[in-house]
């Protein structure tokens, strides 16, 4: 690892709202530990390929109530799918700030569809929609730290 990716790093950690990460390879450990409440563990793990890149997975490690801010009521919202975020990073609803949005609320998606992008370590990870329906909410704010299973959006099947 080079001064550069430890510098990517820290600066992912810092964002992320983790409170720790340690990295260990055939000849090199680190461990970077933010003073941030612990809300994840994250733990460098091998991947289950031909590579030796490091995987990072991350763990509740104490429970986190999340409640979207005037967020229809629950009777509401049985009739409504939920698209939840597949990892920790940034949300984006646009591929640059200069660029259209992915979806707005009204709009009809389709399955497969691009709604949004997850950054991760500097990865951009477009995020598509596994049903088809019209977006009712937008639960999170655009450049937002999210984290595994949070609500994203709120979409009423078609």
């Amino acid at each position: 690892m080079d001064i550069k990716q430890i510098q990517e790093l820290i600066k992912f950690v810092s964002r992320s709202g983790v409170n720790e990460v340690s990295i260990e390879q055939e000849d090199f450990k680190i461990t970077i530990k933010t003073n941030q409440p612990p809300i994840y563990q994250v733990q460098a793990a091998q991947q289950i390929q031909a590579t030796s890149t490091p995987a990072i997975v991350a763990t509740p490690t104490t429970p986190i109530e999340t409640k979207p801010a005037a967020a229809p009521s629950k009777d509401e919202n049985a009739n409504y799918i939920t698209v939840k975020s597949p990892m920790i990073g940034t949300f984006y609803r646009s591929s640059s700030p200069d660029k259209p949005l992915f979806v707005n609320v009204g709009d009809e998606i389709k399955a497969g569809q691009i709604v949004c992008i997850i950054e991760a370590m500097k990865l951009f990870n477009e995020i598509e929609s596994e049903i088809s329906g019209r977006i009712v909410k937008v639960l999170v704010d655009n450049a937002s730290p999210v984290e595994y299973d949070q609500p994203l959006f709120l979409v009423e099947p078609i």
